[in-house]
């Protein structure tokens, strides 16, 4: 659940176009709203972020989604597949001691070999037609290129040796298909394997919303209908406790709602006839009835999906180095083998042009390339799920190097979101502090207020007996009452002691308002006995990340939906310089796409309103503490919810795209130096690339990529 923004000091108002809108609460009582300054609560955007599988799906290649089983049982009868073929076929034309030829072995690896190319290498082609589609050819393409035409060339040797006897015998290449379909297939599982199983940003903001709604009738007969049923124009009953079915406008009665999953702000709201309430927030202990203003597509959660999965489709176009470095392979490999064909076929002839040819596209989908990426991710993956980061999209990380902007929430980000008790003080000499507190917790007695948990927390952590007040009622927005050792005492607002004018020390309570603080004052008849000031803490480590940030070239921006003063005094005491407040969740995802345009951005939020923003990002991250909705956006999890996770994040995804890079170096040296050798650009000189050379070569790049990738490490931050 996103927390509270920080209330700060005062109530919040709902204004008709749904900018400020409120929280929900089942206190009782409101006088803590009125103790807090007018704040216009808005939603913040949700964002959510692009991720490389969905429901246990993986992408292979620009759009092409292949299911994590499917991709197990394939990799397995793969396998077994394969190993026959090895035992049978020889590699890169070498017969090696273990292998068993005989009459017929040809047929039977040419069966095994046509079988994996069909089944194995299927996901692989339908990758290489989306990606050719997008014309965009890239990992898939190079991957079935080499496949393909090791497959034709070898049915075509099979068939030229063992029933037409040529001589010399044509080379085939099963031994290097069968491996590579299976090397690839492996590598796509560990990567499959080390990213979370990911929900659905969208289907999780479909479960804020009930399955029926109340409908009144004319005659004021109610009857329960599917929400997919619910017109615009309908009168709703909504119960005490219920969640809203939908957009509304309150026609009769009265309640606190609680607007938290939608706004991320968690004070109850005051919902008085004529007030706007929206789908999916909490209805509190009152009944009233509305007239529906908006469902499905119109709905205010509509709209939201509706940012989610735009933010969602437009960063899936982003291509990863992976790709990019498969795509210039696959074009460095087309153009060699055809040169090379075309040279041979000028200088020779086609027996010795067509093989050229084919080796060149064989070896240019070396087998290290295929592990390079995933061995590192999957490393990567599990060195931060040991130290409280899932990753859920690992192409976010590439993003990490070029981060120009750290936007962040402000409540449940950068602070606790929950109230605690800053100051408590007795004001007459017959109460100690220690009074003040048990009266005031007994008033609040039964209360899942946000201020009145706070109170009740502090009486908890003191041991103190508290005794719940009877004869419990409330003045609106003034305060709560109740009877406590046969007198009367009331947990009021700052309004309620200015409209009774009592005397109270007003420098005392500036000072204290200034901090940040929501302020509720103890009084019995005409005398004001204490007050408690309350206020959310900003988190140990939240200083510590803004210096870090800025330490790595990165602006901290604050974007909330709390109020500007106190966003200022968050943002001043932790350093960070560019605060934007009163923001509804679609300003907080137009602002990220505006500082997009001037560079790469970090996200950083935890609740509904922050997961169209955390799609947009080119890096999401959430808070662990923080809604379903917003977790499903992220490309990345904070655990622990602990802002200095963020800085070690950062230090392991650079270290991660090291040792990509340093990986695919390794894997696409291999074809920098084998492509053009095997092409024949030194046999003016006499030097053709041995075929064991090249096997050997080819072994030793795989060996060394999955050596540099377990020596990854995650170093601890910094005290």
């Amino acid at each position: 659940m996103k927390e509270r923004e920080n209330v700060g000091m005062s109530h919040m108002n709902m204004q008709a176009d749904m900018k400020g809108m409120k929280m929900p609460d089942d206190h009782k009582h409101t006088p803590h709203d009125a103790d807090m300054n007018k704040m216009d609560m808005d939603h913040g955007d949700m964002d959510m972020s692009n991720m490389d599988m969905t429901h246990m799906d993986m992408d292979m290649g620009d759009g092409h989604m292949m299911h994590m089983g499917n991709l197990k049982r394939k990799f397995w009868v793969s396998l077994i597949l394969t190993i026959p073929v090895i035992l049978m076929s020889p590699m890169m034309g070498m017969t090696l001691p273990f292998q068993l030829i005989f009459p017929g072995s040809d047929w039977i690896v040419a069966i095994l070999g046509s079988i994996l190319f069909f089944y194995g290498g299927a996901p692989f082609f339908s990758g290489a037609k989306a990606e050719l589609q997008m014309k965009q050819p890239a990992m898939m393409t190079l991957i079935s290129m080499g496949v393909g035409v090791a497959y034709v060339y070898s049915i075509y040797a099979v068939i030229a040796n063992d029933l037409f006897h040529v001589t010399p015998t044509v080379n085939n290449f099963f031994w290097e298909l069968s491996t590579l379909i299976v090397i690839m297939l492996l590598g796509h599982w560990i990567e499959m394997n080390t990213v979370m199983n990911a929900g659905s940003a969208v289907d999780a903001l479909g479960k804020l919303l009930p399955q029926t709604a109340h409908v009144i009738d004319d005659q004021g007969n109610s009857t329960d209908v599917q929400l997919s049923d619910l017109q615009v124009g309908q009168t709703l009953a909504v119960r005490a406790g219920e969640q809203v079915p939908a957009d509304a406008v309150i026609l009769t009665g009265t309640s606190d709602v609680n607007e938290s999953l939608v706004t991320g702000e968690s004070k109850a709201i005051k919902k008085l006839a004529g007030d706007k309430v929206i789908g999916g927030s909490v209805n509190g202990t009152g009944t009233f009835t509305a007239k529906v203003t908006g469902t499905g597509d119109s709905g205010y959660l509509a709209q939201v999906m509706d940012l989610i999965q735009n933010a969602k489709n437009a960063k899936s176009k982003s291509e990863n180095l992976a790709n990019r470095v498969a795509g210039w392979l696959f074009y460095a490999a087309l153009f060699a083998g055809i040169l090379a064909f075309i040279v041979w076929l000028t200088v020779a002839n086609l027996a010795v042009a067509l093989p050229v040819a084919v080796a060149v596209f064989v070896i240019a989908c070396p087998h290290a390339l295929g592990l390079a990426v995933p061995l590192v991710v999957s490393r990567s993956t599990a060195l931060a799920a040991q130290n409280g980061l899932l990753i859920r999209n690992r192409d976010a990380m590439e993003q990490v190097n070029h981060l120009k902007f750290a936007l962040m929430d402000k409540t449940g980000t950068l602070t606790m979101g929950k109230f605690k008790v800053n100051h408590l003080i007795s004001l007459d000499k017959q109460y100690s502090d220690t009074d003040i507190l048990r009266l005031m917790a007994g008033l609040e007695s039964g209360s899942s207020h946000p201020l009145a948990t706070g109170i009740l927390a502090a009486a908890k952590e003191q041991q103190l007996t508290v005794t719940a007040a009877t004869d419990t009622h409330q003045e609106t927005g003034l305060g709560q009452f109740g009877t406590l050792d046969n007198t009367t005492y009331g947990v009021v607002s700052v309004a309620y002691l200015d409209q009774h004018q009592l005397d109270y020390d007003h420098d005392q309570f500036t000072t204290f308002a200034a901090e940040g603080n929501s302020i509720s004052f103890l009084v019995a008849g005409e005398k004001v006995l204490g007050l408690v000031a309350e206020g959310d803490q900003i988190k140990p480590n939240a200083k510590k990340l803004i210096t870090s940030l800025k330490a790595q070239g990165i602006t901290p921006v604050m974007l909330t939906g709390d109020n500007q003063e106190t966003a200022n005094k968050v943002a001043t005491s932790i350093g960070i310089d560019d605060v934007q407040a009163r923001l509804l969740p679609e300003d907080k995802e137009r602002l990220v796409q505006k500082y997009q345009q001037n560079g790469k951005v970090l996200f950083i939020g935890d609740g509904v309103n922050d997961a169209p923003s955390l799609a947009r990002a080119d890096v999401g991250m959430a808070i662990g503490s923080g809604t379903d909705v917003a977790i499903e956006s992220a490309d990345i999890i904070l655990v622990a919810s602990d802002p200095a996770d963020v800085i070690q994040f950062l230090d392991l995804a650079r270290a991660t795209n090291r040792k990509m890079t340093e990986n695919l170096w390794w894997g696409a040296g291999y074809n920098l130096i084998a492509i053009p050798l095997a092409a024949g650009v030194l046999a003016p000189i006499g030097f053709m690339l041995n075929p064991m050379a090249g096997a050997i070569v080819m072994s030793l790049s795989t060996i060394i990529v999955a050596i540099n990738a377990m020596t990854l490490k995650i170093k601890p931050v910094a005290d």
